[in-house]
């Protein structure tokens, strides 16, 4: 009679138990990480690397780091599958290159945003120069004749009146 402590269960083996077609231990070094209810994990990972070598590669780990071993393994499979040439490389490469591409896309972004913002600070400038020039001519054109003010015009007119902030006047809007 067989002992049946040496089986986790013997209805139920682990999908790589199952798919090479053996018992299924107790102390089965595949069967924490390939459950039943995930045939296709194993049988990725067993096309690329074979059953031998992913349990040498889990005995070689220490056991708190096995389950992130698995998923690397069947990640690395699945890049395998897709491009049996550069498997997950190709993969790094075409991130690496989108993280560029976007890396170049943020730095135009700045500086978009600091020509904006250049541009602001120029147009304040230039507004309160303009103010101010405006105040220093109605302090001025009040000493003036009539006929300098119908000359260059009222000098007392406000901005939105100004002719000369015309141009800008589509920014407030």
């Amino acid at each position: 009679m067989e002992d049946k402590s040496e089986y986790s269960c013997p209805h139920h083996p682990c999908a790589a138990c199952k798919i090479l077609r053996r018992r299924c231990v107790e102390k089965c070094v595949l069967a924490p990480y390939f459950p039943p209810t995930h045939p296709l994990k194993f049988t990725t990972a067993h096309r690329v690397f074979g059953a031998s070598n992913i349990i040498k590669m889990l005995q070689e780990v220490p056991e708190d780091q096995r389950a992130d071993a698995v998923n690397s393994m069947v990640y690395e499979a699945n890049a395998r599958i897709r491009d049996p040439v550069y498997g997950c490389a190709a993969i790094i490469c075409q991130l690496q290159k989108q993280i560029s591409e976007l890396q170049a896309d943020l730095v135009k972004a700045q500086v978009e945003i600091m020509n904006v913002q250049t541009q602001n600070t120029n147009l304040v400038a230039l507004i309160c120069t303009e103010m101010t020039q405006n105040q220093e001519n109605n302090n001025s054109t009040t000493t003036e004749s009539p006929d300098h003010q119908q000359a260059y015009g009222n000098s007392n007119t406000s901005l939105e009146d100004n002719n000369v902030y015309a141009p800008w006047k589509s920014l407030w809007t």
